[in-house]
C-alpha cells in the first residue's frame, strides 16, 4: 500500500475524530490524531468480521484510554461495523450508539468498557489469558489470534497497568502486544512534571519484547507489529508520537487533549493535508475500500469455520452453553455448623466438574478462600488460576475473560480487599459481565486480626451498585440454592462467606425463595415484629425471636440472602414476607444503613471493629440474644 495512501487513510481517521469533538463540543481530539498513523497501519493486520463480531477466533483490540474514543468509533466506522455518519455526528449525545466512552453491549464492535484509566491494559490481558488458556485446551490450530491494546501514558501511570502486566510477562503471554502512545502530554501539560520513569526498563524487567518507534512512520509501525506476532513474549510497543498531530497550529500542545480545536483550526488543518476545508465528516470512497473488512473477515471465519473438526466444534458449543442445570451440588447435614466459606469451596468444585468453561481464582488467598479446585491443574493448563496479590488488576483481567466468549470465571480475595477492585466491580456491573466474586471473612467475626480487616461498610457499599448481585448466605444449603440463582444472573454477583462456622438450617421457607432475595423463614400467628438478617446474623435474629416470645412479643424472621434481588420485587412479594403491620427490625454486623429501605430499626455498626477473638467482638458491639432482646424490648 501507497506511503500516499495510507496517509491519507490516517488524516480521514484524524479529520472524522476532531469534527466528531467539535460537532459535540466535548470530547478529545489529541490521542486520536496522534493514533490516527498507529491505527491506519494495525488495521491491515486486524482479523475481524464486522458481520459476525462474536467470531471466535477473531483479534481482539481493546482501547484502554477513553480519550481515543473519537478514534475507536472512526475506526468501527471505516471497518464496516455498525457505526455510521449519523451516529458519529451524535458523539456525546443522549441515546447515540456513540456515548463518550465506549460501552460493551452498547455500540457494535465493541469488546469491553473500559473506563477508567488503565482498565484496558489489564482487560487485554485478561483476553489474551483466556485465550492462551483456549489453545492449551483446544489446540494451537483452532486458536491463533492475538490480543492488541493501545494505550497512553495515563494508563501506564495507574498501578492496574502494572500489576497485570507483570502478570502478563510471567504467563509468557506471546499473543499479548501493547501499543503505547507516547506523547508525553496528560491533562496538566508534560508528563514529566509527575513522572520520570523507565517504561522501557520497566517492561524488560517484568519479561516483555520491548521496540521502539516513531509512531508517525509506516513502515517503523509495520515491522513492529510484525516483530511482535513473531515473538515468544508479549511486546510493549513504544510508538512516539505528537498529540494532536495534523493539526495546524497545536500540534504536540496539550490544548488539543480534552477540548474541541476550533473550527478555524480544522479548516486550516484539512486544508494544508488537502481535505475540502468546508467539508465535516467526509470519507472518500478509495479510503472505504481500504479500511473495509466486511467481506475479507467473513472469509477469513468461513476458512477457519472449514478448519474445525466436529469434535471441535461440538467442544465449543458445550463451553459457549453451559448446561447449569447438570451440576450435583453438595448436601449439607442439618444443624452441623460450616463455614460458608467452606460450603462455597465445594460448591466451586461442583460446579468446575461439571461445567468444562468453569474456572478462577485467588489473589494469593486460596487456602483462606476456599478456592481451589482440587485437581484441576493450574493455569494455564489447568483450571485454578494463581492472580497473585493484584486485586484490582485480578478483576478486570477477569473481567475480559468472561466476555471471551467460552468461559465463566470466578475471582476471590478477602471482603475488605473488595475495596482494592471496585473500578473493576463496577464495569462488570455496568457493561453486565457475569463475573463471580469470592469474598470471605465477612465480617468483625475476622477477630484478631483487627478492624483494617474487618469490613463494615462493604454490604452497603455492593448493595448500593446498580445490576450488582451480592450474595451473602446465612448457611451451606443457602449458599447452594445462591449459586443456583447467580449462575443464571446476566450481571455479576458476589459470595460473601463467613470464616466462622454456621450452623446449617433445616429447609423451613414458609414464602419465598433465594431468588426473591428474601423469604419468609419463621411464620408466627400474631406476630407483631418482623426481624430481618443476612449471613450469620440470620441464626442469632432467630434466636432473639424465640426469646422475645417468652415474654409475649411475637416476630417473624425473613432471611435476606441477596438485598439486591429483594428490593425487584413487587410489593406483593414484599408485603407478603415483610407484614406491614409489624414493626421492621434488621440486625447486620456492618453498616446496613440500606435496610431503612424496609425497616424501621437497624442494628448495624456504627464503628470500625477491634482486634479480640471474634465471640468476644460479637459481644462487645452488641450482637447477642440478650443485646437484641433488650434493644427490641426498648425501641417497642
Amino acid at each position: 500500500m501507497s506511503k500516499k495512501l495510507l496517509q491519507k487513510q490516517a488524516d480521514t481517521i484524524r479529520f472524522l475524530a476532531a469534527d466528531m469533538v467539535q460537532k459535540a463540543n466535548s470530547g478529545h481530539p489529541g490521542a486520536p490524531m496522534g493514533m490516527a498513523d498507529i491505527a491506519t497501519v494495525l488495521s491491515s493486520h486486524l482479523n475481524l468480521n464486522p458481520s459476525n463480531e462474536k467470531w471466535l477466533n477473531r483479534d481482539r483490540l481493546v482501547f484502554s484510554g477513553g480519550h481515543a474514543t473519537g478514534l475507536v468509533y472512526s475506526l468501527l466506522h471505516l471497518w464496516g461495523f455498525n457505526v455510521s455518519i449519523d451516529d458519529m455526528k451524535q458523539f456525546r449525545q443522549f441515546n447515540s450508539k456513540t456515548p463518550g466512552h465506549p460501552e460493551f453491549g452498547h455500540t457494535h464492535g465493541i469488546e469491553i468498557t473500559t473506563g477508567p484509566l488503565g482498565q484496558g491494559i489489564a482487560n487485554a490481558v485478561g483476553f489474551a489469558m483466556a485465550s492462551k488458556y483456549a489453545q492449551n485446551t483446544l489446540g494451537k490450530n483452532v486458536i491463533d489470534h492475538n490480543v492488541y491494546c493501545l494505550c497512553g501514558d495515563g494508563d501506564l501511570q495507574e498501578g492496574i497497568s502494572y500489576e497485570a502486566c507483570a502478570s502478563a510477562g510471567h504467563l509468557k503471554l506471546d499473543n499479548l502486544t501493547i501499543i503505547y502512545d507516547s506523547n508525553n502530554i496528560t491533562i496538566e501539560g508534560d508528563t514529566s512534571i509527575a513522572w520520570s520513569e523507565d517504561v522501557k526498563k520497566r517492561f524488560q524487567a517484568i519479561d516483555f519484547e520491548v521496540l521502539e518507534i516513531d509512531g508517525h512512520n509506516f513502515k517503523e509501525i509495520d515491522e513492529a507489529i510484525v516483530s511482535a506476532k513473531a515473538s515468544d513474549k508479549p511486546t510493549l510497543i513504544i510508538a512516539n508520537t505528537a498529540i494532536g498531530k495534523g493539526a495546524a497550529t497545536m500540534e504536540g500542545s496539550h490544548h488539543t487533549h480534552g477540548a474541541p480545536l476550533g473550527v478555524d483550526e480544522i479548516k486550516a488543518s484539512k486544508e494544508k493535508a488537502g481535505f475540502n476545508k468546508d467539508e465535516s465528516f467526509v470519507v472518500p470512497s478509495d479510503i472505504k475500500d481500504a479500511f473495509d473488512k466486511l467481506t475479507k473477515g467473513a472469509e477469513a471465519e468461513n476458512r477457519w469455520n472449514e478448519t474445525l473438526s466436529v469434535e471441535t466444534k461440538e467442544k465449543i458449543k458445550v463451553l459457549q452453553n453451559p448446561d447449569f442445570d447438570s451440576i450435583v451440588y453438595p448436601e449439607f447435614e442439618a444443624d452441623s455448623s460450616v463455614a460458608t466459606r467452606d460450603s462455597n469451596h465445594k460448591c466451586l468444585n461442583a460446579i468446575a466438574q461439571a461445567l468444562p468453561g468453569f474456572l478462577g481464582g485467588s489473589a494469593d488467598l486460596a487456602p483462606s478462600n476456599k478456592t481451589e479446585l482440587k485437581g484441576m491443574g493450574d493455569f494455564p493448563n489447568g483450571k485454578n488460576i494463581h492472580f497473585g496479590i493484584k486485586e484490582h488488576a485480578m478483576a478486570a483481567m477477569t473481567n475480559a475473560m468472561n466476555l471471551y466468549g467460552l468461559y465463566r470465571v470466578f475471582s476471590a480475595t478477602f471482603f475488605v480487599f473488595s475495596d482494592y477492585l471496585k473500578p473493576s466491580a463496577r464495569i462488570a456491573a455496568l457493561a453486565g459481565i457475569p463475573q463471580h466474586f469470592v469474598w470471605t471473612h465477612d465480617s468483625i467475626g475476622v477477630g484478631e486480626d483487627g478492624p483494617t480487616h474487618q469490613p463494615i461498610e462493604h454490604l452497603s457499599q455492593f448493595r448500593a451498585l446498580p445490576n450488582f448481585y451480592t450474595f451473602r448466605p446465612a448457611d451451606a444449603s443457602e449458599n447452594v440454592e445462591s449459586w443456583k440463582v447467580a449462575l443464571k444472573l446476566n450481571a455479576p454477583s458476589a459470595f460473601v462467606c463467613s470464616r466462622q462456622g454456621l450452623r446449617v438450617l433445616k429447609d423451613e421457607k414458609e414464602i419465598g425463595s433465594v431468588a426473591n432475595g428474601a423469604y419468609l423463614i419463621k411464620k408466627r400467628e400474631g406476630a407483631t415484629i418482623t426481624i430481618m438478617g443476612s449471613g450469620s446474623e440470620l441464626m442469632l435474629a432467630m434466636q432473639t425471636a424465640c426469646h422475645l416470645e417468652k415474654d409475649g412479643i411475637i416476630a417473624n424472621v425473613v432471611s435476606v440472602p441477596c438485598f439486591d434481588l429483594l428490593v425487584e420485587q413487587d410489593k406483593e412479594y414484599i408485603d407478603s414476607i415483610i407484614d406491614p403491620l409489624t414493626k421492621v427490625f434488621a440486625v447486620e454486623a456492618g453498616r446496613g444503613l440500606e435496610y431503612y429501605k424496609f425497616a424501621d430499626e437497624v442494628y448495624g455498626m456504627d464503628t470500625f471493629g477491634a482486634s479480640a477473638p471474634a465471640g468476644e467482638l460479637f459481644k462487645d458491639f452488641g450482637f447477642t440474644i440478650e443485646s437484641l432482646v433488650e434493644r427490641i424490648k426498648k425501641d417497642l
